[in-house]
C-alpha cells in the first residue's frame, strides 16, 4: 500500500544537512563518559531474522502482527454519529478514511460487547453481542468489511476473567444458592469469623476496598461471599470450571467467524487464581497496581488456558492476540511468549519510564531482553485508556509527579519519544489522540465516572482524564465529535488547537509527524532487522540503531543542544539548532 508522504515536521528534509554537513559529534575530551559514536556500538539482540517491512492484508500471512502498528480506539470517545454524546461503531466507520491516512494496520477496539457499562464496557454481560449504545451486530459487520477494503485489521478487547453481575450466569448463581454447579462458574466461599461476616480472606480490589462482597440468599439470610478483583459488578470467573472454557471458546469461534483479525486479552495474567486463595501483602494492594508476588495475579495455571485460546485462534489463519500482561520479571513475562501461548504481550515499561535517557534505555533494553529466550516480538506503547496521557506525564519535571505539567514542554517530549517508538523493532500500540499531542485533562469532580472515584472514597480521580472525547473539527466544545454539546466528558474549550482538522493543515503538528514517521516506517528500507545496537551518547541522551537496516535514532533528553551522530536527517521531531539536535527532540538518520 502507497501511503502520501507529508513534509516533515520541523526544518523541511530538503533543509537538512547532508552527512557531509553534519557537525562532527563531540569529542570524548569533552564528554563524560561516552558520545554519540557510532564505533562505541553495543547490540541488543532480539531473536529471529527481518520482520515483514509492510504488513498487508492477507489472511495467509500470519506474520503481520510483528511489526504492524495498531490504534487503539476507545470507542464511546472516538466519533459519535448517531448524536447521543457517546462514540459508536458508525462513528468508527465514518472515520475509516482518516485511519488509513494515518497510516496505521490494525485497530484495536476497547470493549464494545453488551454492558451494564459499570466499568465502561469491561463488565461484559452478553460476550456475544454489541451493545446498543455503540450499535449493532450490522454495524460491527461493516466496520469489519469496509476495514478490510482498506487493508486495516480489526481486533477487539476481550474480557475472560470475570462477567458482569448483570450476565445470566451470575443470576442463575444467586438464584441457585451455595454448592450449586451455577455458582461454581464463579468464585464464592463461606465468610470467616463469627456467623461468617468476614471476607475469605484479605484481598483488596484493585479498585479500592474489598474484592469479597456478600450476597443475600433466596431465604433473606446473609450468605456467601463473591470474588472480583476488580468492582463488584465484576465478579471473577471460575477457570477450574470446564464450563467456563467452553463458553470462551464459543466467544472466540463466534467473532473470529465474523472476521475478527484477533482480540486483546483483558487481564491476561489474572484469569487463574491460587487454590487456597492465600492472603496477600497489603503493600500490594495499591490502586490500580500488583507486583509479581501478587497472588491474585500470575498464577501458574493461567499458561494452560492461554494454550488453549492459541489453539483455537492458530484455526483462523492470520489471527493474533495480545495479552495485557503487568509482569515485571522478564522470565516470567517471556513465559506468556511460548510458540502455543500469546502472539504478543503488552510490555509497559517504556509507558512507566519518565523522560530520563537512562530509564528510556534500561526500559528498551528490558523489553527487548524479556522477548529473547522465546522467539518473541517487542511491543511498544506510551499510553492507553488506563494511564496519564504522555503529553502530561512528560510535561513534569523528572521525579516530580505532583508538579503542574508545563503543556509545551510535554508535547515536545512526547513528539520526541514517538520518534523512539517508531524506531524501534516490533508492534507499536497509538492510543486514539497520541497522534494529536493531547493532553489529559484535569475534569470537574461532578463528571467523573471512572469506578475507582468512588470505590476509592473520592481519592484517585481515575482514569477519565485519558478518555476525553477526540476533537475532529471546528472552533468550540465537542469539536465534531457529537452533533449533541452533551457528550459522555466533556472537551476543555482550549482544545481547538489539538483538531485533527487544524492539525492536518499544519506542516509541523504532531499528527503530521505522526503520519510522515509511520510512513517512513512502513516503507523504507532502513528499519528492517530485529537487532538493535546502542551508541555512545553524551550526558542526557541516547542513540540506537537498526542493526539490518541501519536506521539511526537519536534522542536529547537533557537541556542542552547536542551534534548529531553521523548521517543524512531523516526526520527531526523539533527544529535544529544550529545544526544541533534540540533539547526535548529526538531524529531519525541513515
Amino acid at each position: 500500500m502507497t501511503r502520501e508522504v507529508v513534509p516533515a515536521a520541523g526544518p523541511a528534509a530538503d533543509d537538512h544537512p547532508a552527512a557531509d554537513d553534519v557537525p562532527e559529534p563531540i569529542g570524548p575530551e569533552t564528554i563524560e563518559p561516552e558520545q554519540f559514536d557510532p564505533e562505541a556500538i553495543s547490540p541488543t539482540p532480539i531473536p529471529g531474522g527481518a520482520f515483514p517491512t509492510v504488513p498487508q492484508l492477507d489472511p495467509a500471512d500470519d506474520t503481520w502482527w510483528r511489526s504492524a502498528i495498531f490504534y487503539q480506539i476507545y470507542p464511546r470517545s472516538f466519533s459519535d454519529l448517531d448524536g447521543d454524546g457517546v462514540g459508536d461503531l458508525a462513528g468508527v466507520i465514518d472515520k475509516l478514511g482518516y485511519l488509513e491516512l494515518l497510516g496505521i494496520d490494525a485497530l484495536w477496539l476497547s470493549p464494545i460487547m453488551r454492558s451494564p457499562m459499570a466499568d465502561h464496557g469491561y463488565d461484559v454481560s452478553d460476550p456475544r453481542d454489541i451493545d446498543p449504545l455503540f450499535g449493532d451486530l450490522e454495524d460491527f459487520d461493516d466496520l469489519i468489511a469496509e476495514a478490510h477494503d482498506r487493508d486495516i485489521r480489526v481486533t477487539m478487547d476481550l474480557v475472560p476473567n470475570h462477567t458482569s453481575d448483570q450476565h445470566a450466569w451470575f443470576a442463575a448463581a444467586l438464584a441457585a444458592g451455595p454448592g450449586s454447579p451455577e455458582r461454581g462458574r464463579y468464585i464464592f466461599r463461606d465468610g470467616i469469623g463469627e456467623g461468617g461476616d468476614e471476607p475469605p480472606n484479605n484481598w483488596h480490589s484493585v479498585f479500592g476496598g474489598p474484592a469479597w462482597t456478600r450476597v443475600t440468599e433466596s431465604d433473606g439470610t446473609p450468605g456467601q461471599w463473591y470474588l472480583h478483583i476488580f468492582a463488584a459488578e465484576q465478579p471473577d470467573l471460575n477457570w477450574e470450571n470446564p464450563e467456563v472454557w467452553d463458553d470462551l471458546e464459543t466467544t472466540l469461534r463466534f467473532w473470529l467467524d465474523r472476521g475478527v483479525d484477533g482480540f486483546r486479552i483483558d487481564v491476561a495474567h489474572g484469569m487463574a487464581k491460587p487454590e487456597d486463595l492465600p492472603d496477600m501483602d497489603l503493600e500490594s494492594t495499591r490502586l490500580l497496581q500488583n507486583d509479581d508476588d501478587d497472588p491474585r495475579f500470575n498464577n501458574y495455571a493461567v499458561h494452560d488456558i492461554h494454550r488453549k485460546i492459541r489453539a483455537v485462534l492458530d484455526e483462523y489463519p492470520g489471527a493474533a492476540n495480545v495479552g495485557e500482561i503487568w509482569v515485571e520479571d522478564n522470565e516470567r513475562f517471556a513465559e506468556y511468549l511460548r510458540p502455543d501461548e500469546l502472539h504478543l504481550g503488552f510490555n509497559f515499561r517504556l509507558a512507566k519510564a519518565a523522560f530520563d535517557a537512562d530509564e528510556i534505555r534500561d526500559a528498551i533494553e528490558n523489553s527487548l531482553d524479556a522477548v529473547v529466550s522465546v522467539a518473541g516480538t517487542p511491543t511498544w506503547t506510551l499510553s492507553n485508556h488506563d494511564v496519564e496521557r504522555e503529553v502530561t506525564r512528560y510535561g513534569r519535571p523528572v521525579g516530580d509527579t505532583d508538579a503542574r505539567p508545563d503543556l509545551e514542554l510535554g508535547i515536545a517530549r512526547a513528539r520526541a519519544m514517538a520518534l523512539v517508538e517508531l524506531a524501534l523493532p516490533g508492534s507499536v500500540f497509538i492510543y486514539n489522540g497520541a497522534e494529536l499531542g493531547l493532553p489529559n485533562v484535569d475534569l470537574p469532580d461532578e463528571v467523573l465516572q471512572d469506578p475507582v472515584w468512588e470505590r476509592s472514597g473520592h481519592t484517585e480521580r481515575g482514569r477519565d482524564g485519558c478518555r476525553v472525547p477526540i476533537p475532529w473539527e471546528g472552533n468550540e466544545p465537542p469539536f465534531g465529535f457529537s452533533s449533541s454539546s452533551q457528550t459522555w466528558l466533556p472537551l476543555p474549550e482550549s482544545w481547538s488547537r489539538f483538531t485533527v482538522e487544524t492539525e492536518l493543515e499544519d506542516i509541523t503538528s504532531t499528527l503530521s509527524l505522526y503520519r510522515q514517521a509511520i510512513d517512513l516506517r512502513s516503507e523504507r528500507p532502513e528499519f528492517a532487522g530485529t537487532q538493535v545496537e546502542w551508541y555512545g551518547a553524551p550526558e542526557g541522551c541516547l542513540a540506537f540503531r537498526r542493526s539490518e537496516g541501519r536506521l539511526i535514532c537519536a534522542l536529547n533528553a537533557s537541556d542542552a543542544p547536542v551534534p548529531l551522530p553521523p548521517g543524512e536527517l531523516l526526520l527531526v521531531s523539533a527544529p535544529l539548532v544550529d545544526g544541533h539536535l534540540a533539547p526535548n527532540a529526538a531524529a531519525w538518520l541513515v
